[in-house]
């Protein structure tokens, strides 16, 4: 069975582009700017090129234009116009726009062509935190609302993936300038959602020290053994899906107990840290409730 989602309900729509489904009603009976497709039971939905169109009137209102005027807009010169505008100021907006209809359309040469036009003006560490996090962090109420699928999660993670391991690699190669401690970075067990993890070891190697990238689903009993390897270690752990929310303490308090001594520190960061009890927790455990939080204490 095909599970790609090419056709999308009003809700859909809300979810991608962020206008209101009550809103996107009366554009299309004010001003006809959207044709659905009818159900039987005259239920509207809408194809690709209506998600494209949206998310480029969207971006048009965001900068002012009224849509009573861009109704009036022959097809091609929406697109055009959101061309024409495109600036520092919008580049964020566009950005996340194009990246989504990459995603829908699974149209590589589309993620490329955005991720170049985004890197020529700016560095990586820029492109990551003012694009592609608020970008992974709508993915993860798309998928949540179902309005996409895993398929579409995967095709645009594993591209944002392809690029960190190429910036990641240019800073592999250089020398560390600081020696004071190296970082260790692993998911737990059966945690596979490791983007944010991988930014954070770009990070880490940004600043000069030594990091070691384990990955997911490493066990707390084999992080151990890099304490015999190393004389001052920060472990850092991403909680994205695991541990479950029911026993984050217990997989902490173990973390704890196989790691921390005086050589070492803890950090945890990612969407479950937030059921971590804060009270009696070892200060060699630090929690951070964003990536950028963490790469500040860097």
């Amino acid at each position: 069975m095909n599970n790609v989602k090419n056709v999308f309900s009003i809700k859909d729509l809300e979810n991608l582009s962020g206008i209101k489904a009550h809103t996107i009603r009366i554009w299309e009976k004010r001003y006809d700017i959207l044709q659905p497709m009818r159900t039987d039971t005259n239920i509207r939905l809408y194809d690709l090129a209506s998600l494209q169109k949206l998310l480029n009137i969207t971006l048009l209102h965001d900068y002012g234009y009224k849509i009573s005027k861009i109704a009036t807009y022959p097809q091609d010169k929406i697109p055009s116009l959101v061309r024409e505008i495109i600036s520092s100021k919008t580049a964020k907006s566009h950005a996340i726009s194009a990246f989504k209809m990459a995603m829908m359309n699974f149209d590589q040469e589309l993620f490329f062509n955005t991720y170049n036009w985004l890197i020529a003006d700016k560095s990586f560490k820029e492109v990551f935190h003012e694009v592609f996090i608020p970008l992974m962090n709508e993915l993860g109420l798309l998928w949540q609302s179902d309005t996409i699928t895993p398929a579409h999660e995967h095709f645009i993670s594993y591209l944002i993936k392809q690029k960190l391991l190429v910036n990641t690699e240019k800073l592999q190669v250089l020398k560390q300038t600081k020696l004071d401690k190296v970082f260790v970075l692993s998911l737990p067990m059966n945690e596979i959602h490791e983007l944010g993890l991988m930014y954070l070891h770009y990070e880490i190697l940004l600043h000069g020290y030594k990091a070691i990238y384990l990955g997911e689903s490493m066990p707390i009993e084999n992080l151990k053994d890099l304490k015999k390897h190393f004389n001052s270690i920060v472990f850092i752990s991403y909680f994205t899906v695991q541990p479950e929310r029911d026993s984050v303490n217990e997989y902490v308090a173990k973390m704890t107990d196989e790691l921390i001594d005086d050589t070492t520190e803890l950090w945890l960061t990612g969407r479950l840290v937030e059921f971590i009890k804060k009270e009696g927790l070892s200060d060699k455990i630090s929690i951070f409730d964003s990536i950028s939080e963490l790469v500040a204490k860097i």
